[in-house]
C-alpha cells in the first residue's frame, strides 16, 4: 500500500444545464479564464494567460453561455470585459463546490489508503 499513499485523487467538477442538448459545460477551462478575467478584467488578457488564443475563448465563453442559458461575461470592447453577476456567483460556487470535493476526496483516499 505505500506506493498508493504517494498518489492522491484528482476530482473534475462540471456544472451543466439539464435542458441543454449542448455538451459544453461549466467546467475547469472556463472557470479558469472566468478567474482570468476578474483579475486581469479582459477576456483577451486571461486567454492569453492561458496561452490559448482570444478567438478560441470567445467561441468557448460564447458556447457556454449558450448552453447554460446564461450571460457570463459584460463584454466593454476595447476596456475589457467583466463578469456578470451570475458569472461572478457561478465561478464562486463553482470554485467552493471543487475545494470541499477535493478536500473530501483527499480525505477519503488517505483514508482508504491507510
Amino acid at each position: 500500500m505505500s506506493e498508493l499513499a504517494k498518489l492522491k485523487p484528482s476530482i473534475r467538477l462540471s456544472i451543466t444545464n439539464p435542458d441543454s442538448k449542448s455538451n459544453s459545460v461549466f467546467g475547469r477551462g472556463i472557470a479558469n479564464l472566468c478567474r482570468g478575467v476578474r483579475e486581469k478584467g479582459s477576456l483577451n488578457a486571461a486567454a492569453k494567460d492561458m496561452g490559448m488564443a482570444y478567438s478560441k475563448a470567445w467561441r468557448i465563453i460564447k458556447d457556454t453561455e449558450e448552453a447554460l442559458g446564461m450571460q457570463l461575461l459584460i463584454r466593454e470592447g476595447a476596456h475589457g470585459s467583466q463578469l456578470t453577476q451570475n458569472g461572478s456567483d457561478l465561478l464562486d460556487l463553482y470554485t467552493a463546490i471543487e475545494e470541499k470535493t477535493t478536500k473530501e476526496a483527499l480525505e477519503l483516499y488517505q483514508e482508504m489508503v491507510g
